[in-house]
């Protein structure tokens, strides 16, 4: 059991430290602060402070996970590759995803139509010869697969990267096939 000694806003202002038996603990936003109704003199059982601090966590990469997903419509591999990126605890990973697709922040389908639209609207090209070209450069890396599909999936990327260069194809294209491997 431990108890809370001492509360200190971090420089973030939007969070505060809380200092356990005299020794930082753990950082928690304000909401979850107020929420929990934490005060300096209570004491925690461990399990609590696990719960807690799984709060704090799960809010702090809400924030950062908000940010990203808000710019654009986002993918779910794209949602999956920001969560390995910044080592997010895999804990979290199921409510997170949860929480962005009940936002409608997330979702293949969403994320498709706004690159169409994208390409569509930057590059002038119909949707025909947009279909067309991802197809083409589909089949091309399906017929050079097998000379990769042994190597670490980093080293087979950049193969397929630069050989989908090589055949002129845009980085948009080159990224978008990449994507469904």
């Amino acid at each position: 059991m431990a108890v809370i000694t001492s509360i200190k806003p971090q420089k973030n202002k939007k969070r505060v430290s809380l200092y356990l038996d005299g020794e930082f603990g753990f950082g928690l936003d304000l909401e979850n602060f107020v929420k929990l109704g934490l005060k300096t003199g209570m004491r925690l059982k461990d399990e609590e402070i696990r719960e807690i601090v799984k709060k704090a966590e799960f809010q702090k990469v809400l924030d950062k996970l908000l940010k990203f997903a808000s710019l654009r419509p986002r993918s779910e591999k794209e949602f999956n590759l920001w969560l390995k990126k910044h080592k997010v605890h895999q804990s979290l990973h199921e409510d997170l995803f949860n929480r962005l697709k009940r936002l409608e922040l997330i979702g293949d389908e969403k994320f498709a139509k706004w690159w169409v639209e994208q390409r569509l609207q930057f590059k002038y090209k119909s949707k025909r010869e947009l279909e067309f070209e991802l197809a083409m450069a589909k089949k091309l890396i399906e017929k050079k697969y097998y000379k990769w599909g042994k190597l670490p999936p980093f080293n087979r990327k950049m193969k397929m990267r630069e050989f989908l260069g090589r055949k002129g194809f845009s980085w948009d294209v080159i990224k978008e096939v990449l994507n469904s491997y």
